[in-house]
């Protein structure tokens, strides 16, 4: 069933007893999570054992978080969560910022089929960002028939709902709207750390970068009411939270579409106000948003942690007008200058592009000076991925491969040298560290992050886990640190 209009009905097999579906939100799809747990009890006793699920998280921390109200439905709806893609249910909840995150996404589908082929049960969804895009959705039809439900950004909410009609008509569905037409709230919710959490403060993107599918693929900006959010805070922090990050495609333009506008400074301050709350961290920032009043709530919020991720992209004027990006190298500059007086211990990072169309030698310099003028303490550096439906992707001067290795290795080796210097720095002092697991190569060590989101690997166990503890930092291994408890 192909729901691809913004109106949405359910149209699946109720009894003639439930003539009553909620209209309001969160309580319809609470309804459904009902509806869902009844027909997954029944084949839990047929099977004698339990359904299983697995959902796979692929991108940014927008789509870690949707991952968590899907985990948190699914449990609800009575599934029991593995660690295997072997599952009963499995969803992949997909990115589509670069071309190889959907080639790798397709790869892995492959992989499922396998496991589906062995498992009559097995149900496979597909969910995200990809699945706004039209030449995704043919793909799926015509080359993919075996996964069973399809839905994108705008309707995570709507997991249960979506299920139910599958599970009572056994016909593949997809749902996928052009626009968000609401922000539902206080859904299930299951998080991977029980110590630390994002939180959706708005979601879309306004900007129109003209390298990026963002704003096709999630709308544009809605702000959440700062109530909303401040509530959800406090419930995490009861339940645990000592870390929140706040996100949005751009926070630094957050409350400018609610009824009763509030800037991100002020809601910074508010939630710095939490008590019980020790840490405060956000993403993404774009720079022509950020006001001096931002950088004053920054210096003054205790809470708020030492680091700030600015996206730079390109250090030339020309591609930066070109990219849509709505400020110059020098403004660019002049705002690192003014955050680094307020907030001199800062950690900032970035994200640069390389190979976008039309990028010439002397374009590249002045990315390669801002580099060295800002000193990163680290950076994520791309290689242009062109992609369908961006104005970009139309131009005819692409940048040949050989041309675009040679810049992004020296742009890599240029950034990793900055950023171990600036990593040395800090050796031999003694500070706070959020634990937050154990070590993955070795089990005799925990690791955590410090308030600028430098890694630490410690001696520890479990027990950590969770604890903000004092961290002689003994070693510096280039973007992590060997400490020890103090």
């Amino acid at each position: 069933m192909d729901r691809s209009e913004n109106k949405y009905e359910y149209k699946g097999s109720l009894s003639t007893a439930d003539t009553d579906i909620p209209v309001t939100e969160p309580e319809r799809q609470y309804f459904f999570m009902g509806k869902v747990k009844e027909i997954i009890e029944e084949k839990v006793q047929e099977l004698g054992r339990p359904l299983t699920f697995h959902v796979t998280t692929f991108g940014c921390q927008m789509n870690a978080r949707d991952s968590e109200k899907l985990r948190g439905i699914l449990l609800k709806c009575g599934y029991t969560e593995s660690d295997s893609e072997d599952a009963d249910l499995v969803l992949y909840n997909t990115c589509t910022v670069r071309e190889n995150a959907d080639n790798k996404v397709f790869g892995r589908l492959g992989v499922l089929h396998g496991y589906k082929k062995k498992n009559p049960y097995m149900m496979i969804g597909l969910c995200g960002c990809m699945a706004q895009e039209d030449v995704v959705i043919e793909k799926l039809k015509k080359s993919y028939p075996f996964v069973d439900i399809v839905f994108g950004t705008h309707n995570v909410y709507m997991l249960a709902e979506i299920l139910l009609e599958r599970l009572t008509s056994e016909k593949k569905v997809i749902d996928v709207r052009q626009k968000a037409d609401r922000i539902v709230e206080n859904l299930p919710l299951e998080r991977k750390y029980s110590f630390k959490s994002g939180i959706n403060i708005m979601f879309g993107c306004n900007n129109f970068c003209s390298y990026c599918i963002v704003p096709y693929v999630r709308g544009r900006e809605r702000s959440r009411e700062p109530e909303a959010i401040i509530s959800e805070i406090k419930r995490l922090v009861a339940d645990g939270v000592k870390e929140v990050m706040l996100l949005g495609q751009n926070v630094n333009s957050y409350g400018k579409n609610l009824e009763n506008p509030v800037s991100f400074a002020e809601l910074l301050r508010m939630v710095n106000d939490i008590d019980g709350l020790d840490r405060i961290r956000f993403m993404t920032s774009h720079p022509k948003d950020l006001s001096d009043d931002l950088i004053d709530a920054m210096a003054e919020c205790d809470k708020v942690c030492n680091h700030l991720h600015l996206p730079l992209q390109s250090g030339s004027d020309r591609l930066l007008k070109d990219m849509n990006r709505h400020y110059t190298k020098e403004q660019y500059l002049t705002l690192v200058d003014k955050i680094r007086e307020r907030i001199p211990d800062i950690a900032l990072t970035t994200d640069i592009i390389v190979g976008y169309p039309g990028e010439t030698d002397e374009d590249f310099e002045e990315t390669m000076d801002v580099v060295n003028r800002v000193q990163y303490d680290s950076a994520f550096t791309f290689i242009y991925s062109k992609r369908s439906g961006t104005p970009a992707a139309k131009r005819d001067d692409q940048i040949p491969e050989d041309v675009i290795k040679a810049r992004f290795d020296r742009l890599l080796s240029t950034v990793r040298s900055i950023g171990e210097k600036k990593a040395e720095a800090l050796t031999g002092q003694t500070l706070p560290v959020l634990v937050e697991e154990i070590n993955k190569q070795d089990q005799s060590l925990v690791t955590g992050r410090l308030t600028n989101n430098s890694v630490v690997h410690l001696k520890g166990d479990s027990s950590l886990i969770g604890q903000i503890i004092d961290v002689h930092l003994d070693e510096c291994k280039g973007f992590y640190y060997l400490g020890s408890k103090v």
